[in-house]
């Protein structure tokens, strides 16, 4: 059965968003599948930034709510958010340039560990247990991600591609349900963009993870979502297929135009 028949992980309802007098999102519904790929696209200024940051918490909505595992989760603070199954990378890279690959993983990992103030000033076995389980756990999300060998490099002295993996492997830690990816491939070259699209089927295959991109690539939009939302200012104006999307007069015209459409061939 089609991921796209699973009912929502993450359902987003009747959402708009206004600052001041400017209406950024216009009464905007979207779900993500349970176990699906599915991309948000559309012109700069159509309002896919503010609806990402809706969907995290980091903005409350106008109005409509957002749903996680069919709770209500408008209102919820950002970390509470994302504590809860819903992680998240970001268009400007934000790693800790001066820590190593492995600590900016298991920054990530505080809110599932157990250790107390206590026992990590006493440096009780609990928590020395904890933090080598901790370790053990970055490096197989490092090893995941392909930059294994990163382990105790600093994140400012990685390749660009490897800080989009290390950021990825971060979001990870988290144990999520969702993972959203905010412009994932800016910055890399054609082959990177080939292997990332790789990469993201992976996450999904071997870590039974749902998964929302925002993208202006559309060789990898194209490539790698099973569905695909289209705003234009502030208003959804499109969704379905790939190849739906693809021979869509107006998103075309909104979007895509010709260089989108030869790209997804």
């Amino acid at each position: 059965m089609s991921s796209l028949n699973n009912a929502p992980v993450l359902d987003a309802q009747n959402i708009s968003v206004v600052f001041g007098g400017l209406v950024a999102v216009d009464n905007v519904s979207f779900n993500i599948p349970e176990g699906s790929i599915v991309s948000l696209i559309g012109p700069n200024g159509a309002g896919k930034t503010t609806f990402f940051n809706v969907l995290t918490g980091l903005y409350s909505p106008t109005s409509g709510g957002v749903y996680y595992d069919g709770n209500l989760i408008t209102g919820l603070a950002p970390h509470k958010i994302a504590a809860g199954g819903i992680a998240r990378t970001f268009q400007n890279i934000r790693l800790f340039g001066m820590m190593t690959a492995q600590e900016n993983v298991m920054v990530a990992m505080h809110s599932h560990m157990k250790a107390g103030v206590v026992s990590t000033t006493l440096r009780l076995p609990s928590q020395k247990r904890e933090e080598a389980e901790a370790r053990e756990f970055a490096q197989e999300l490092l090893d995941f991600v392909d930059i294994g060998g990163t382990t105790h490099e600093y994140a400012r002295n990685l390749s660009y591609g490897d800080q989009r993996r290390l950021e990825v492997a971060r979001a990870l830690a988290l144990r999520p349900k969702v993972l959203l990816l905010d412009e994932p491939t800016a910055g890399m070259n054609p082959n990177e963009s080939a292997r990332f699209v790789e990469f993201v089927r992976k996450i999904r295959s071997e870590r039974g993870i749902s998964i929302l991109l925002i993208e202006h690539d559309m060789s990898v939009v194209m490539q790698v979502s099973e569905r695909i939302t289209v705003l234009d200012q502030g208003q959804k104006i499109a969704e379905g297929s790939p190849a739906e999307i693809k021979s869509n007069t107006r998103v075309i015209e909104a979007y895509l135009g010709k260089t989108g459409t030869e790209a997804s061939k």
